[in-house]
C-alpha cells in the first residue's frame, strides 16, 4: 500500500501521500489519518504501517543536532537512535534472528530529503526527489518527466499516476510544504 513522494525545490520541501490503507488480504480502506505530516522543522511521510506512522508523529522524541554535527551524521546516529527507541517502546520494532527492523518513511529536514528503510539505513538520493511505497517506481517515473512544472503539481501527477497503475494507492492526496528556514 501507499505512495509517498518527496521533493526539494529552492530549499522548500514538498511531500505528498495517498490515503489507502490495505492489509495482506487486499482489503482497502480510505483512511482519514494522514500519512504525511509536519512536526516543528521536519516533514515526514510513511508507508509500511499506520502504527509506525502514529508513533513517529506523536511519540518520537526528535533530538537536537549538535552545533558542529553534519546533518547526515545526525540522521544516521542521533535521529535513527531516537526512531529505534520510539518504535521499540511503542511495541512496533521487530527482531528476527537478531536483526532489528522497522518500516520505511521519508524525512525532509533543512532543505534535504532522506529515505529511511526498514533496516534503519538512511538514504539520500542525488535527485531532488524520492518516493516510497508500492507506487514508488511509477511516482519516480512521473517525477522524472515533470521537472518543468510547479512542485505541488508534480507531486499530484506522480500520485495520480501511482493510483492509476497500482492497486494500493488511492486519493485523496495530501500534499504539504515545509518552507525553507533562513
Amino acid at each position: 500500500m501507499t505512495c509517498i513522494v518527496g521533493l526539494v525545490q529552492d530549499g522548500d520541501i514538498y511531500m505528498g501521500g495517498d490515503s489507502a490503507g490495505a492489509n495482506q488480504s487486499f482489503q482497502l480502506d480510505i483512511r482519514a489519518d494522514q500519512k504525511v505530516f509536519i512536526r516543528s522543522n521536519i516533514i515526514m511521510g510513511f508507508t509500511t504501517s499506520f502504527r509506525m506512522g502514529q508513533l513517529l508523529r506523536y511519540r518520537l522524541y526528535i533530538p537536537p543536532r549538535k552545533k558542529a554535527q553534519e546533518l547526515y551524521d545526525y540522521m544516521v546516529t542521533d535521529f535513527i537512535d531516537a526512531v529505534r527507541n520510539c518504535l521499540e517502546k511503542g511495541g512496533y520494532a521487530r527482531k528476527e534472528h537478531g536483526v532489528e527492523s522497522g518500516g520505511t518513511f521519508l524525512i525532509g529536514i533543512e532543505g534535504r530529503l532522506f529515505i529511511i528503510y526498514a533496516d534503519f539505513q538512511v538514504g539520500e538520493s542525488t535527485a531532488p526527489y524520492t518516493a516510497c511505497g508500492c507506487g514508488t517506481d511509477i511516482a519516480l517515473g512521473a517525477m522524472y518527466v515533470t521537472g518543468d512544472i510547479e512542485p505541488e503539481s508534480r507531486i499530484q501527477k506522480a500520485l495520480s499516476a501511482a493510483e492509476r497503475f497500482s492497486a494500493g494507492v488511492r486519493h485523496p492526496f495530501i500534499i504539504l510544504k515545509l518552507e525553507k528556514v533562513d
